[in-house]
């Protein structure tokens, strides 16, 4: 293994330090309600299921992973993972791709 990979990170200091970033823009953030009743039960596995999926893409396009043949269900659990979400399915996965594909 080369010796730079063996570095340990540097310690946080002051200008290194990650502060949240206030945008000067008229759109307030969207308030959160609460979903409909009365649906059926897969129509809300699956609604909470899309909304995963679109973090999912969007943190793997984030990471430069552009092309759905690049996400493979391991990448994208291991992207999961660093977002501090549980693992996803092999169907969340594969909507995840299909998110991907459409987003060219």
């Amino acid at each position: 293994m080369p010796a730079a990979a063996l570095k340990s990170k540097p310690l946080p200091t002051q200008s290194t330090v990650q502060r949240p970033v206030l945008f000067d823009s008229p759109v307030e953030p969207v308030v959160k309600r609460p979903l409909p009743a009365g649906r059926p039960r897969e129509w809300y596995v699956t609604h909470n299921r899309r909304l995963k999926a679109m973090r999912l893409a969007i943190a793997l396009l984030d990471s430069g992973i552009y092309q759905p043949a690049q996400a493979r269900n391991e990448t994208i659990r291991g992207t999961a993972e660093e977002i501090g979400m549980r693992p996803p399915s092999d169907t969340t996965c594969h909507m995840v791709r299909a998110f991907m594909r459409y987003s060219r």
